[in-house]
């Protein structure tokens, strides 16, 4: 609860990303928007200003994700590389066979 006793309204991710786009935009002036979706002008500001803010961060998660994602494989990659060097050592010793050029 909040001021009053009134309950305090919550609104969805979808919703809020919505109204932002409506925002950035800018067909709409911020009053038309505050109107038609029932929120005031001030917490429009303010989560346009967050959504700014943040935007940043949604492409370096990106980037640092399949960054990771790329060093692992690669070194899974270098693992199966060594482990096969040896099967081969291995088996080239145990065969007796010199297949090395000379």
């Amino acid at each position: 609860m909040s001021y009053n006793g009134k309950m305090r309204k919550r609104y969805t991710a979808a919703f809020k990303a919505k109204i932002v786009t409506e925002l950035l935009k800018e067909e709409k002036t911020l009053a038309q928007l505050s109107s038609e979706s029932g929120v005031s002008t001030k917490q429009l500001t303010r989560w346009k200003n967050y959504t700014l803010a943040e935007m940043p961060r949604l492409f370096e998660r990106k980037t640092d994700q399949m960054k990771e994602k790329y060093e692992t494989k690669t070194n899974e990659l270098y693992a199966e590389i060594g482990r096969l060097t040896t099967q081969v050592n291995w088996l080239k010793k145990k065969s007796g066979l010199n297949l090395e050029p000379d």
